[in-house]
């Protein structure tokens, strides 16, 4: 009964989000915040079943759908994904998607679904309503740009296992082991989605492509560059995560959009892209240094050091 129910929830997530919400427009506006309460109140039980999570993902859509941050959010990354390197790709006219075709407006991205995915750090939006409400843009963003749910990995070293159902449910590719950032995008555009991750893991993620044709090829979605500059001492920078360092004159970055309703979900969060121009105007030195990287007298892994952490066995 609990798998059925589950495969039940999941089939009313993979429905089109915009129409669930313009059906529940009026009583959202009567009863303000009384949903969420609802889905505030049954956080507290560790048991949560898929099919909950499941239905409190499809509410959390609903709501980000009718508010003003998520068009805010496709135009900046809309600015992003149009600057990607895509010239090298081979033309595949018949490949189709399987995106949610909801009543969302134009995609973001045109073609042959070329976009890969990769989402590190979600935490646990069973029982977390920031999570969730990030996982939840995550699905919606797959939607805008076309890109297959099984094209998109997923990974953070403490999901649950109840977590985990969920996802492969909603169809995403859940890793197994932690790369550490370490993943090279093999010449596949590819959209890195890290909200609120450690300081090493966007480093391990530049090293692993650190090429003017890789990163060109790359979008990350996360804590903003900028941000970290202004937060760190340059000689902290520069020793323990030398790759941020030395892209910053080689990459564009626009701030997410700040409202009241997200603040708390998307603050401090920028869309970052790699432009070939200007990574070419780099000094050639710049490339010529590809020594991996090493943390020994760094504090702030986060998920690093979660590497042979038990999920189960996490607080």
């Amino acid at each position: 009964m609990a798998a059925a129910a589950a495969a039940a929830a999941a089939a009313a997530v993979l429905e089109p989000w915009r129409a669930a919400a313009r059906r529940k427009r009026r009583s959202a506006a009567r009863r303000p915040g009384q949903r969420e309460a609802a889905a505030r109140g049954a956080e507290g039980d560790p048991e949560a079943d898929s099919a909950a999570v499941l239905r409190r993902i499809r509410e959390a859509g609903e709501d980000l759908l009718l508010s003003d941050f998520w068009s805010s959010a496709l135009g900046t990354l809309s600015e992003a994904l149009g600057n990607l390197h895509l010239d090298s790709l081979p033309h595949e006219p018949d490949v189709a998607c399987d995106y949610i075709p909801g009543e969302t407006g134009e995609t973001l991205v045109t073609g042959a679904c070329p976009l890969k995915c990769v989402c590190y750090g979600i935490g646990n939006f069973a029982t977390c309503v920031i999570a969730r409400n990030q996982l939840t843009f995550l699905l919606l963003f797959l939607e805008k740009c076309q890109v297959r749910r099984s094209h998109c990995c997923v990974y953070d070293p403490l999901f649950s296992q109840v977590e985990i159902a969920v996802l492969n449910a909603l169809g995403v590719t859940v890793l197994g082991e932690n790369e550490e950032g370490k993943r090279s995008i093999c010449d596949e555009p590819t959209i890195f989605y890290m909200l609120h991750c450690g300081t090493a893991l966007y480093n391990n993620l530049l090293w692993s492509n650190w090429s003017v044709d890789a990163l060109s090829k790359m979008v990350i979605i996360g804590n903003s560059f900028r941000g970290l500059e202004e937060r760190l001492l340059t000689r902290i920078l520069q020793k323990n995560y030398s790759y941020i360092a030395k892209i910053s004159q080689g990459l564009e970055e626009l701030e997410f959009p700040q409202t009241s309703q997200y603040v708390d979900i998307f603050n401090d969060i920028s869309v970052h892209w790699f432009p070939v121009q200007k990574l070419k105007q780099l000094p050639v030195d710049t490339w010529a240094f590809q020594e991996e990287p090493d943390y020994q007298d760094c504090e702030d892994l986060e998920i690093i050091r979660n590497k042979t952490e038990d999920p189960s066995a996490t607080d």
